[in-house]
């Protein structure tokens, strides 16, 4: 879709040059200004300060330079007024033959009539979730798989080629004591004296996979069987994540493996070039990475004196493995457990050469799962806890989705289950899912009374002429400029937030507005005005990984 802000930027630029060739401004080249949205909509649409910006080298007042500027604009389409305001601000009103524009787009483009191309040529990979494959997945990864999915759609819908990918740590000690606890349960099923270690994994989950390990191969592995079960529930554990993550539509382009780093020598091979670049050395027996040189609060071992690799290693190989694959830059996103890790993952891209600022991590804050009141405990090792696919059976996937999507993921949330799975207007997921249903019923009525919508080009739009009506129109425009500033603040809930706003005027203009009408005309311009308000509605949910319903 076409940005308006780019039209006064093109026009802007040409006033300068106008006003420099007739000597009303010295030659001041291109000029870096900003147009955006006032924050007071009472000065316009849009408001610009390259008069401010430019003053200095021009060596004129900025209202001076602005009015020079606004002498040589050049006619720009559906700008209606051009007004210098306050110290030198030049504000642009649109008018609305600019909102019939996007009313005839949004109609005929479908729910992605506001894509754009901004991302276009930079291919972006987003790692979330990434659970150890150890047990099932609570609402902590749930709120990282979500943020993860919203934003990849998000890119997307912005230009980027995206690649999602899930990294699944099935190597090392938390492996090892799982596979022991898994052990013990199996054992336990058979009959057989055991007990899981005081380090291990104590959740219920694991009985019931012990019983099912137990009756699908009986006890042919209850002695010296070890691997045997390490292989399987390492298997149970990814089916059982999966299943969930289908269940909670988050799709992955990537399963990826750490084994399979320490079986392609990769974790040895990113350890020699860290060696060869200069940022290795060795004390004491053990591998040290200089992580001070890139900011870090200490250097960190990548192999220890017994010659085990620290967990630090494998990540250092994957992240090298990321940029050889040709990704433009790597969104990670990870839990609130993850802080401190940043700093080291970024010294590791700078020191394997490459450019920090292409790894950008999303850090997600705990959520607190409340029931009747209490919190519920969430812990994959002992005790109680509700997983994430018993969230989304409960809940819903609709309502479990927005949920975590609603908040900023640097914000520690409560989620309450009897709220969220509420069908009341006050649950603002039932509210956003509504405006469509209430679009759809629209239609149906209008077929009802023998209404059948003539084409767009026989309406007469500018019948659109209601507060309500205008309300509506500004918020179709918006969508294309709240979906790219969400994808580029890396801010899902951002697009919640706005949702809200665009169901709101939605039910404002249903209220205010009858749709069919006595007059065919206005019947017509305003049934062509829910059909545009459908695409953006569904544009918003589609983009959330929604349902939209027809019918509540």
């Amino acid at each position: 879709m076409v940005q308006f802000p780019d039209a006064i930027r093109e026009a802007l630029q040409a006033a300068l040059d106008a006003a420099a060739a007739d000597g009303a401004l010295p030659g001041l080249g291109p000029v870096e200004f900003v147009v955006e949205r006032p924050r007071d909509r009472a000065n316009g649409d849009w408001a610009c300060n390259v008069a401010l910006v430019a003053a200095g080298a021009a060596k004129m007042p900025p209202r001076a330079v602005a009015d020079a500027v606004v002498a040589h604009l050049p006619p720009i389409p559906h700008v209606e007024r051009v007004e210098v305001a306050g110290p030198g601000f030049i504000n642009f009103t649109v008018a609305r033959s600019w909102y019939l524009e996007v009313l005839q787009r949004a109609a005929t483009g479908g729910p992605g009539f506001a894509r754009s191309s901004a991302g276009s040529g930079e291919r972006v990979q987003v790692e979330f979730v990434s659970s150890n494959p150890n047990g099932p997945l609570h609402i902590g990864h749930g709120r990282g798989g979500v943020i993860g999915d919203v934003l990849a759609r998000l890119l997307e819908y912005v230009g980027h080629p995206v690649e999602r990918e899930y990294y699944y740590n099935d190597a090392g000690a938390q492996i090892d004591r799982y596979a022991l606890s898994l052990q013990a349960r199996y054992l336990q099923a058979l009959g057989r004296d055991a007990a899981v270690p005081e380090d291990g994994y104590h959740g219920a989950y694991l009985e019931e996979w012990g019983r099912e390990l137990a009756t699908e191969v009986g006890d042919v592995l209850a002695t010296d069987g070890l691997a045997e079960i390490r292989a399987w529930g390492l298997a149970r554990a990814m089916r059982d994540i999966e299943e969930t993550l289908i269940l909670a539509r988050i799709p992955f382009d990537v399963w990826f493996s750490e084994t399979s780093l320490h079986q392609d020598g990769r974790v040895d091979e990113s350890i020699r070039v860290l060696e060869e670049r200069g940022h290795v050395y060795r004390d004491e027996g053990a591998t040290w990475f200089r992580t001070t040189e890139f900011g870090d609060e200490k250097d960190r071992v990548l192999v220890k004196s017994n010659g085990e690799y620290t967990y630090i290693a494998p990540d250092v190989a994957y992240h090298r493995d990321k940029f050889e694959r040709g990704f433009d830059r790597v969104i990670n996103i990870w839990g609130a457990d993850h802080h401190g890790y940043v700093p080291r993952m970024k010294a590791a891209v700078e020191a394997m050469g490459y450019d920090p600022e292409r790894l950008e991590v999303v850090i997600t804050q705990t959520v607190n799962l409340m029931r009747s009141g209490e919190p519920v405990r969430m812990s994959t090792r002992a005790g109680e806890f509700v997983t994430f696919r018993e969230v989304l059976e409960e809940v819903g996937t609709d309502a479990t989705r927005y949920h975590l999507a609603a908040f900023s993921p640097d914000t520690a949330i409560n989620f309450d289950l009897e709220a969220a799975r509420a069908q009341s207007m006050d649950n603002p997921v039932y509210y956003l899912q509504y405006a469509h249903a209430r679009m759809c019923s629209l239609e149906r009525f209008a077929s009802e009374q023998g209404v059948t919508r003539v084409p767009l080009g026989d309406a007469d739009l500018s019948l659109l002429t209601h507060p309500a009506e205008a309300s509506l129109l500004e918020q179709l425009d918006l969508l294309a400029e709240e979906v790219a500033e969400a994808a580029r603040r890396r801010a899902p809930h951002r697009l919640c937030g706005f949702g809200q706003e665009y169901a709101a005027a939605f039910h404002r203009f249903y209220t205010d507005c009858r749709i069919v009408t006595d007059d065919p005309e206005i019947t017509q311009a305003r049934l062509w005005l829910v059909e545009a308000s459908r695409n953006g509605i569904r544009a918003i949910l589609d983009l959330l990984g929604l349902s939209a319903p027809e019918q509540m």
